[in-house]
């Protein structure tokens, strides 16, 4: 088997010789019949975006001066309620606090954790409330700059893919799999997983990644703690921590869902080529792997099954908007646009995720991208149904990828 070894790839890495790839550009020669052989590749740095429910951040900051009081019970954020502690700090004035990215505002149901993360990146104030043992009430505010200290963690990230759901059923269902209540009569289809761009999907024996692996996670450099929770030799995901103030607001933010405010998350691995089994590892394609259709109602009730290739192959990644033929007094869009893109008949590409709901439910045919069909035989019928709302965005993905990449030959990020 040929070999080499992470110290001749760092070699090669300081002499400006290394042959690096995103598996975006990587997976394009291979559908062009142009892979690059074992020797013409030494590094492929992989990508996901999507929904992440298992995000939480971990603060310290200031709320008023020493000895106002004793110790926080409760505690808001914009709303949001988070976690006191573990550490009272009794009467030093700063708490201690672990935020959930799906805990939902108290004031407003559209808003949430994922929104929240996205707003303190951004460098916005953020209303603190908290409520002390003794039920005083102390309000103040702080910024990304007066947080002392944020470490994000990920308890269940990166999954290797996953699961597409429809709704057989007549009526509409709420879920945390949809935008909004997923249409019954199998109108639509939603999914999620970035397919090949994946980093677990191209080591798929961890073979590269583990415990203690450097990544990228939302554009600030991470580690890989071990596997995340829940996660299994099939479906494997991970768990991951950064520092939150070094991330980019553009590559985590909020995801409004049929049942709720969730957050997504953006991670790039470099999986460097030691061996062949690694290689050939990477040349998997989006056709290559399965994706189960289930029913929105539950993971647990396969319908049918389908491929990424299926989701993402010449697919467009983001819509484009005519603002000629927007002329509703009271725009559908705005309800269901779940990251917020589109307000006062504006696109903001910046917060775009390309999940597709604006084509499906403008009534004017203002927005225009071709998300695509898929094919399915369900209940011994065949069905052509249209993909309506994507939880994950390759677009992302591969920028971040394309950063690490750019990072690694920088002498940025070391193997």
């Amino acid at each position: 088997m040929k070999e080499r070894t992470i110290g001749q790839i760092n070699k090669k890495i300081e002499n400006n010789e290394a042959k690096i790839y995103t598996a975006e550009e990587f997976k394009k020669l291979i559908k062009e019949d142009n892979a690059p052989s074992f020797e013409e590749v030494d590094v492929v740095t992989a990508g996901t975006c999507g929904v992440m429910s298992g995000t939480a951040a971990i603060f310290n900051f200031t709320v008023s001066e020493p000895g106002v009081f004793m110790r926080a019970k409760n505690i808001y954020l914009n709303g949001v309620p988070a976690n006191i502690g573990p550490c009272p700090n009794e009467w030093l004035g700063s708490v201690d606090l672990i935020l959930h990215g799906t805990s939902k505002s108290v004031e407003d149901s559209s808003y949430g954790g994922g929104f929240l993360l996205k707003d303190i990146l951004e460098g916005k104030d953020i209303d603190v409330k908290v409520e002390a043992i003794n039920g005083d009430i102390i309000e103040s505010t702080t910024n990304i700059g007066e947080i002392t200290r944020a470490q994000m963690i990920g308890t269940r990230m990166a999954f290797k893919n996953y699961t597409a759901f429809v709704n057989p059923s007549a009526e509409p269902v709420s879920s945390i799999f949809s935008a909004i209540p997923l249409e019954g009569n199998l109108k639509g289809l939603t999914f999620s997983g970035c397919g090949e761009l994946n980093p677990l999907q191209n080591d798929p024996n961890n073979l590269i990644i583990g415990n203690g692996t450097k990544v990228l996670l939302n554009g600030a450099e991470a580690i890989v703690l071990g596997e995340g929770t829940r996660s299994s030799p099939e479906k494997p995901n991970l768990m991951v921590s950064g520092n939150l103030k070094d991330m980019e607001a553009n590559y985590v933010g909020g995801f409004k869902t049929g049942e709720g405010g969730e957050v997504y998350d953006t991670l790039a691995i470099p999986i460097p080529v030691l061996n062949e089994e690694i290689y050939n590892n990477l040349l998997i394609k989006n056709s290559d792997i399965p994706l189960t259709v289930a029913d929105i109602k539950g993971r647990h009730l396969p319908l049918t099954q389908t491929d990424y290739g299926a989701m993402w192959d010449n697919h467009e990644l983001r819509p484009k908007y005519v603002s000629d033929n927007c002329s509703c007094d009271s725009c559908t869009v705005e309800d269901v646009c779940p990251t917020n893109a589109f307000k006062n008949k504006r696109l903001d590409l910046s917060k775009c995720f390309g999940c597709g709901m604006c084509v499906h439910y403008c009534k004017n045919n203002s927005f225009t991208m071709d998300a695509g069909n898929v094919d399915l035989k369900i209940g011994g019928k065949k069905h052509n149904i249209p993909i309506i709302c994507r939880q994950s965005d390759a677009l992302r993905a591969n920028k971040l990828s394309l950063k690490l990449k750019k990072m690694i030959k920088n002498h940025e990020f070391k193997l």
